[in-house]
């Protein structure tokens, strides 16, 4: 079976997300990197690109032995998971499933708001997002938490129960991109159940490889990333994956 191929840049949270579940069950995939928004040949808006992938977003999958593509970071990792047999991030119990599908649902206007609303305000100046838009997003953002805190790990160790799932990867993501000891964007003391949630994702297997980019980019709370600092943690974010699946 030929190796998948996976299009995006690792600064790109859902892109991270896919990324996570290959390495977290040790298998192999391509890192295409693919310039969101650009039609540049190498750009998610490019033609060869929109073939694979109508919308023009990234992340995109796709297997090379088949001509099998499929948009969209959810839409990928449940089929990785029914196709691979992950059963241990997305459970083969339809009822499990839903829940999960629910999260996954909800994530969109709600925890994304994190990307949307905090981080690229700063780190892509050139879109001159309004200031209603990122309260907005910060509002969204911190009724989303307040839901996960009081509801999903009121009782839970993870979102769905006691171990990771889909819904885990797919949140962490988004709100742990914002912790100090990355991007140091947003206050977390108002949710203990989530800093703890936070620190636990954390020790997930390939969580470190996987968050190279947000390490090496760094605080971004008083000061705007220059465009060189995000390219060159892409860069070294991609060195760090190539040695991580050289290793399976």
């Amino acid at each position: 079976m030929s190796t998948p191929k996976l299009y995006g840049v690792p600064f790109s949270q859902p892109v991270r997300a896919v990324m996570w579940l290959f390495i977290m069950h040790k298998t192999p995939f391509e890192l295409v990197l693919t310039n969101p928004g650009s039609k540049g040949e190498n750009g998610s808006r490019h033609p060869d690109y929109l073939a694979k992938c109508p919308g023009g977003t990234i992340p995109c999958l796709e297997e090379p032995a088949t001509g099998f593509t499929l948009g969209e970071a959810h839409a990928i990792m449940t089929y990785l998971a029914r196709t691979h047999g992950w059963t241990d991030v997305y459970p083969d119990n339809e009822q499990d499933r839903a829940k999960i599908d629910g999260y996954l649902h909800y994530h969109h206007r709600n925890v994304r708001e994190a990307s949307l609303g905090l981080v690229a305000p700063k780190v892509r100046k050139d879109l001159d997002i309004p200031e209603s838009f990122q309260e907005s997003a910060r509002r969204n953002l911190t009724n989303a938490l307040r839901t996960i805190e009081s509801s999903y790990l009121a009782d839970n160790t993870f979102l769905m129960g006691g171990s990771v799932t889909l819904a885990d990867i797919a949140a962490y993501v988004e709100i742990g991109q914002l912790r100090p000891e990355f991007t140091n964007v947003f206050d977390f003391s108002e949710f203990p159940n989530v800093q703890r949630w936070l620190g636990d994702m954390a020790k997930v297997s390939g969580h470190d490889e996987v968050h190279v980019v947000m390490s090496e980019m760094g605080d971004i709370s008083q000061k705007a990333p220059e465009m060189d600092t995000i390219r060159d943690a892409n860069i070294t974010a991609l060195k760090t994956l190539k040695a991580t699946l050289a290793s399976f």
